[in-house]
């Protein structure tokens, strides 16, 4: 069985209303995941001192997003990717502070945002997406026409179950400032 590779990801939530969280298209030629919606992200590189630097370092790749406008929240825990990869991924929270999304044509096809309440009172729900000419069960969440689905839509299930008990106290604080 091959070993598992370390990635992180980041939800992004802008500091201004209406606080969209950043949400990236991969590249079609990519060969992981090509095409599909995600968060922010990717392996870890040699380089990367921790995944927190991890997640920045791809924030700033794929959307432009530079260190000095991200505070860092707080994190969930580890998801293992179940479906192609073998990645154990961290995401962490982040509120970003206002500016222009620079989108990295050679990873990223595109980039949208979804209001933070969409998610947190939306929540992901239970789907089935087609993956491979298969019809698999899945957790979604579909917004102006786009569906974001598997590890993503799990991170974010993760995200909303402890929005209310936890991540709340933590992000709002820093929404207002």
């Amino acid at each position: 069985m091959p070993s598992r590779r370390e990635a992180a990801v980041v939800i992004a939530i802008f500091k201004t209303p209406p606080h969209g969280v950043i949400f990236v298209e991969r590249g079609a030629h990519l060969r992981d995941h090509p095409g599909q919606i995600g968060l922010p992200g990717g392996r870890v590189h040699p380089e990367d001192a921790d995944l927190q630097a991890t997640a920045l370092r791809e924030l700033r790749e794929e959307v432009g997003v530079e260190r000095e406008r991200v505070t860092i929240v707080g994190h969930l825990p580890m998801l293992r990717q179940q479906l192609t990869n073998n990645f154990h991924v961290t995401p962490f929270v982040a509120v970003v502070a206002p500016g222009a999304l620079v989108i990295d044509g050679n990873e990223t096809a595109g980039a949208f945002l979804v209001p933070l309440q969409t998610i947190v009172t939306q929540g992901v729900r239970k789907g089935r997406i087609e993956f491979g000419g298969l019809h698999l069960p899945s957790l979604v969440l579909d917004y102006e026409g786009r569906r974001i689905w598997g590890l993503t839509a799990r991170i974010l299930q993760s995200f909303t179950q402890r929005w209310e008990s936890e991540l709340r106290a933590y992000v709002t604080p820093h929404l207002q400032n």
